[in-house]
């Protein structure tokens, strides 16, 4: 069984602490054991590895969280980058291409898909083997999970299944009558007492399944071709693309806890401490939590049922109950204002645009202990940069030398240049340019050996 784990989302249900970037599964209000952060996309990392099932998982991402993915997992997951968005079924085949051409897995090989911030008990994971033993003998193009409903619910789609469970000496299953997307209450409770089931978006299929899909698409399935076709693949979800056209679908139930943690009242429910960050919350404030990023305080006194969540992207104050309405809400896009990388994290303190069309951006960036920024340069801004804590090692143009607290680096258009962390160093950096944007980069290596490399040639 190989195991497809799909990241993305804009996360503007949880704005302002995740963005088109750092989206809902990679923020850190969940508790270890420890006391320390985690994130959805961690906990789940944790399962598969006590589920022994790590090695068998790829990652599929779009490239702004592709190096996030990495800081919160490490460099050993195994992350295939789309070069653009293009929703969920184009996602899918290019690690079915992936699978197939790159890793050498067999055409008869169980695949199964699952979102990372799915919130589920460990012994989840051992659905996701009876799923392969189902698909396996029943000879269903597709297999499910579906959740036993505890309460009839507007917002998850649901399964419909067809008859009698089968059972012939494995896990159980049912045959697929129907779906049914995200039902008004009433009809919820109708499809509860037809034993319909929460569409909990994991499922599964053999290779071959999705490969022949490719070929009959005229799509190439090596993936190395395919990336450079991604553009031609149809911009559709997994659902509308396949499912739909399916005719031999089998479900599996499982009973169990199941949550999507995907608005600020049910993450909530999930947050041990109803205070994070720096503030003041008062014992009347029942119900009521404060999330805060920020370096200034937030106090609350005797307001019951709140989210107050702050960052540097905005302040949000809502009661609980509302906060889903947050999509109707939010209507203007703005640049991520935070953001971590595998090397470290960045806050922009001040944008500025003047009228003769000169942008000015400064950033306060964080790389942390022997981690490097890539060997890099821009064509469209220059930079300076102002050490404020710390000690690192500097690349300029081929050249390297020790920078400290209170030295000041001037980079200029297409000068190439990397930093590496000798302890935590922190800097100051002003941008000053036509068009400030973070794709203003081209990268020449990524590794902090291979920049030596090019520094010795």
């Amino acid at each position: 069984m190989k195991l497809i784990l799909l990241s993305g989302g804009s996360g503007k249900r949880l704005w302002p602490l995740s963005n088109d970037i750092r989206s809902k599964q990679f923020l850190k209000v969940l508790e270890q054991e420890s006391g320390a952060g985690l994130s959805m996309v961690q906990r789940m990392w944790e399962q598969l590895g006590k589920a022994g099932l790590r090695q068998s998982a790829v990652l599929a991402t779009g490239s702004p969280q592709a190096e996030l993915l990495q800081s919160q997992l490490g460099l050993d997951a195994e992350v295939i980058v789309e070069p653009e968005r293009r929703d969920t079924f184009p996602a899918i085949a290019l690690a079915a291409g992936y699978l197939y051409s790159v890793r050498g897995v067999s055409l008869k090989e169980t695949v199964v898909v699952m979102p990372v911030d799915s919130y589920v008990e460990d012994r989840f994971f051992d659905k996701l083997g009876e799923l392969e033993a189902i698909v396996r003998h029943s000879g269903a193009e597709l297999g499910l999970i579906g959740v036993t409903p505890d309460h009839p619910s507007s917002k998850f789609g649901y399964i419909v299944p067809d008859g009698a469970a089968v059972r012939s000496g494995g896990p159980e299953y049912y045959r697929v009558k129907r779906f049914s997307e995200k039902p008004k209450e009433e009809q919820a409770r109708r499809l509860i007492e037809e034993q319909a089931l929460w569409n909990c978006g994991v499922f599964a299929f053999r290779l071959e399944y999705l490969i022949n899909e490719l070929i009959g698409r005229g799509l190439p399935i090596q993936y190395d071709e395919l990336l450079k076709q991604y553009d031609r693949v149809e911009k559709i979800s997994f659902d509308y693309a396949v499912v739909e056209k399916a005719r031999n679908i089998v479900v599996t139930p499982y009973t169990g806890e199941w949550k999507d943690l995907g608005t600020w009242n049910t993450l909530t429910e999930e947050i041990r401490t109803p205070l994070i960050g720096r503030g003041t919350l008062t014992d009347d404030s029942v119900n009521t939590h404060v999330i805060n990023e920020l370096d200034i305080p937030i106090t609350v006194i005797g307001a019951a049922n709140l989210i107050v969540a702050a960052s540097p992207d905005g302040i949000l104050v809502s009661d609980k109950d509302a906060s889903m309405r947050i999509k109707d809400v939010l209507k203007e896009e703005q640049r991520p204002m935070y953001e971590e990388r595998r090397w470290g994290r960045y806050k922009v303190l001040d944008y500025t645009k003047f009228p003769d069309g000169r942008q000015v951006l400064t950033k306060r960036i964080c790389v942390t202990e022997d981690k490097n920024l890539s060997y890099q340069y821009h064509l469209m801004r220059s930079e300076v940069w102002t050490v404020v804590s710390g000690r690192g090692v500097l690349v300029q143009d081929g050249k390297q030398r020790i920078i400290e607290t209170g030295d000041v680096v001037v980079i200029p258009k297409t000068s190439r240049h990397s930093l590496r962390a000798i302890t935590e160093i922190e800097i100051i950096e002003v941008q000053t340019g036509s068009e400030l944007v973070e794709e203003d980069i081209v990268r020449l290596a990524m590794k902090w050996e291979e920049i030596e490399q090019f520094c010795a040639s």
